[in-house]
Formats: structure tokens, sequence, C-alpha cells
């Protein structure tokens, strides 16, 4: 007689040991099969799984409706509950859910609670007090012995609440903790350096971002939805700050994707906010307007938090501006207005968003430009300082407040780490052709200066003539007329001659 077959491991014992290893796949499919089981229990383990991997997938209103299922079932609010069911917008039912929450006195129970309390602060009440909560709940998860699967960790949401209200200098150390002790496991592990990156995006340390960005790249498992959308998103910002149009468009199809398989909630406004600047750069507005509807009315239904929204109607404001509707980067700023009463790091973007419309009408106060512009720098906003007052120079028709302007930029930008745009490689065809009379090329470019070489860079990326001179803090005019002396240097006789001319010297002297 043959000896009997093992007995299968439980349905919910396996989809819980995969959601900890990071595989989704098996997590769902097991935790699937545990809700069709016979066994209350098994269902209930099961819906648990469920409940913490959907919102890796990008399908945090799913998560709600399972976390909405467990309280019914179980009577009281499950760990995780507040996180997704505010995250949709779902006040009332969050409120609910943090104040009746009833845990064990143990670590991971403690902050679980610590957490639903600390985004209903975010929410309800003060944002010190909600980072002060979240901070709290990291250090009790990184202290528990318990690795039970989780759909968001304290130390991300209080991050996330940190970038938002312009504090990345708070960010920083709980996504330190994270990483450090593997809060969450192989599951959460690419969100927290993502966010490391998003942190050191707003630190204006481009290079600290792009190393995030890279350490991802060790990971084992490839990009869940949410993840896919913060990183994409942060590839775009960096792109973006780089000046590199070319990169955007390189980047927007994948970003297009990541948008389709993503719907908006609370937690996913900063990468929403950031792809909807670049859709306005790129002309592709209309791929992101359902998405702004969405995040229009989740921050209603959450009663206009300033905490949250904050960061978004800045996000909101730009990419306004940079369609040229000013009607709706009017009512962005008069959003920012009225989240100061409630936020005080609303203060300098609200202030910043007078002046740049006041800017945009022609209306050119130097010293109240560079006030903004330093007041951006103070909230995590030094880019978009350093823009202001660049823009500012530009429209100015007085020469001393234009240099005055032009010198407040550079003296923002000197504490950035300058991050060149992705050189272009000529095709193998104009390489070939070019390959006779290298040696007079490499001669023409030693004869530009260091702006011409500057300048002939950003042609090469496509940027328009008013682009480059907000780029490098110069006029329009003269960059033109540094345009027509390079073009002269080399010989060239129409435009598409010199894209040819500049595309090899590239090549030949790391132009």
């Amino acid at each position: 007689m043959s000896a009997p077959e093992p007995d299968h491991p439980r349905t919910a014992d396996t989809a819980e040991r995969a959601a900890a290893d990071g595989d989704l796949d098996t997590a769902l499919s097991c935790a699937d099969a545990a809700l069709q089981a016979d066994d209350p229990d098994e269902q209930v383990r099961g819906a648990t799984v469920l409940a913490a991997v959907l919102p890796q997938r990008g399908l945090l209103a799913r998560g709600a409706d399972v976390h909405r299922w467990l309280i019914d079932r179980q009577g009281v609010a499950t760990a995780g509950a507040t996180v997704a069911l505010l995250g949709t917008g779902a006040l009332a039912e969050g409120r609910q859910a943090a104040t009746a929450r009833r845990g064990l006195p143990a670590l991971r129970d403690t902050a679980d609670t610590l957490t639903a309390q600390g985004l209903l602060a975010s929410v309800d009440g003060s944002a010190g007090t909600a980072l002060s909560l979240l901070v709290r709940a990291t250090t009790a998860l990184a202290s528990s012995v318990e690795r039970s699967p989780m759909g968001d960790s304290p130390a991300a949401l209080g991050a996330l609440l940190a970038l938002h209200r312009g504090e990345p200098e708070l960010a920083d150390p709980l996504l330190d903790l994270a990483v450090d002790a593997d809060l969450g496991g192989p599951a959460l592990r690419r969100r927290h350096l993502l966010l490391r990156g998003w942190a050191a995006l707003l630190r204006d340390d481009e290079e600290a971002a792009r190393s995030a960005l890279a350490a991802t790249a060790d990971l084992a498992r490839a990009a869940e939805p949410r993840d896919e959308l913060t990183a994409v998103a942060l590839e775009v910002a960096l792109a973006r700050r780089a000046g590199d149009t070319r990169g955007l468009l390189d980047l927007w199809s994948r970003a297009r994707q990541a948008l389709l398989r993503h719907p908006v909630d609370l937690y996913c406004l900063l990468p929403v906010g950031e792809l909807a600047i670049a859709a306005a750069r790129l002309g592709e507005t209309r791929w992101v307007e359902p998405h702004l509807a969405e995040a229009t009315t989740l921050l209603e239904a959450l009663g206009g938090p300033a905490s949250w929204g904050t960061s978004w109607h800045w996000a909101g404001l730009h990419a306004a501006i940079t369609a040229h509707d000013l009607t709706a980067a009017g009512t962005h700023a008069a959003a920012l207005e009225a989240a100061v009463a409630a936020n005080d790091r609303a203060a300098a973007p609200a202030r910043a968003a007078r002046v740049w419309l006041a800017v945009l009408e022609g209306v050119v106060d130097a010293e109240e430009v560079a006030r903004a512009a330093a007041g951006l720098r103070a909230v995590g906003l030094g880019w978009d300082g350093t823009r202001l007052a660049g823009e500012a120079a530009i429209r100015t028709t007085d020469r001393a407040d234009s240099a005055a302007l032009l010198a407040c930029a550079r003296t923002l930008q000197a504490g950035r780490a300058p991050v060149a745009p992705a050189p272009v490689q000529a095709p193998d065809a104009e390489a070939s052709r070019a390959a006779a009379s290298v040696h007079a090329r490499r001669a023409g470019a030693a004869a530009l200066t260091e702006r011409e070489r500057d300048i002939a860079a950003l042609v090469l990326e496509g940027l328009t003539y008013r682009e480059i001179a907000t780029r490098l803090f110069l006029s329009a005019k003269t960059v033109e007329h540094h345009v027509s002396r390079i073009r002269r240097r080399l010989g060239s006789e129409s435009r598409a001659e010199l894209f040819s001319e500049l595309r090899v010297l590239v090549g030949a002297s790391g132009l």
C-alpha cells in the first residue's frame, strides 16, 4: 500500500507567503481561491491578503471594497482599512474605521492603529500631529517581529505627506529607516526606494534621484502598476528639469500606459501631477484630463485637505501655465491661497502663484519675484523658483531688473547638481558621411565658446529659443544671436545643415 499523500499547504498560507515575498500573481490567485473555501477563517485570511495586494496593483478602490467586506464579517476595522478608505475619498467610512479600530497591544497592531490615526489627522487635523503619528507607527513596525502583508507602510505614507507639504527633509529619515529595516519586505522595497528618489528630487539633488531609480533595477521582480507610475513620473521629472524634450517624448508612451493601469487615489497625486505638467509641455493634455478630474473629485470628497492638496494645485498651476490656460491657472492659484489658513507650507507656493500670474500679464516686480523664488526653494521647490526668476527676467523690459533676476536665478540654481541633457546619437549614415571631415568639425567645436556649446546642446534637444533662454537665464534674442554665430562658425547654410553638423559634433567632441 502506497504512502499517503502529504497534506497540501492551506491556500491562505500560500497566499500570505507569496505576498510577503512580493510574488503578487501567486498571492492573488491563492487568496482568491481561499475566498471560495468553506472555512470562514480561510476566507477571512484570503480577503486580508487581497486587501494588502490590490493597492500595489493600482486597485486601491477594490481593496477598499474588500476591507468593507472584512469589516462586515468581523465587526471591526481591519489593518489598512483607513488607508484604503481615505485614499479613495471615503471620508466618513475612513473616520469610522480609524476611530473604531481595536487591535492587540502587539507592535504590529500598534503600528496599524497609529497609521490609521495619522492618516485621519492628515485630513481632519494638523499635519504636525499626522506626521508624528506616522513616525511613531514606522518605529513600532520596524521593531515588530510580525511580517504579514501590508498594502503600504507608515514610512511611505508619512514620506508622501511630508513631500506634499514641501518638507523633503522630514521624508528622508522615514525612508532611510524603511530601507534599512526592509519594512514590508520584497513587496515594498521598490516603493521605498522610489519615494527616496522623489525626496531627493525635491531637494534639488538629481544625482541622488537617479541613484534611487538605478537601485530599483537590481530588484528581482518587475514593477507593479503603483511603482511603475511612480518610477516613470520620476524619470519624466528628471528629463523635464534637464530640458530634455527628446527624453520626454521617449518616455511619454510608457507614461500613458502607466496612467491607464492606475486609477487616481490620494497616494499617487505626486506622480500624476508631474505627468500633467509633462503632458502640457508635449501638447498631450487630453490624455491626463480624466485623471485630473478624478483627482479633483477625490480631494473634494475629502474636504479639500490642505496638506495633500497644496502640491497638487501647484502642479496644476504649472500645467495650466504651460498649456497657456490662464483661467485654470487662476483656479489653482486661488486654491493655493485658500490652503494657507490650514497649511503654513502653502504660503510660499500661494505667493509665487500670484507673482507668476502677474509676470505672465507683463507686471514684473523684481524684488517680489526674488522673494517669491527664494520662498519656493525653502519648501522644496527650488527648481521652480529658479524658473520663476528666469521667466521674469525674460519678460521684464527693465535691463537692470533683468540682470538682477538672472543673477537671482543663477544663485538659486547654484545649489542644484547640474544635469546635462542626454547626448543625441547621430544615425549611422550621418556618422559615415561625417568621417572624412571630423577633424574640421572638431576644430569648429573648439572655436565655440562655453555658452555656445550649452546652447548648441539644447538646440539639438529641439528646444525653442524661448525655452533655451528660460533654461540658461538669457533672453530669447541673445539665444538667437548665439545660434547665428554658431551657424556662421560652422559654415551651415540652413537649419537642417546646422542640426546635422551639431549631431556630429556631439559624437566627435562631447559637445
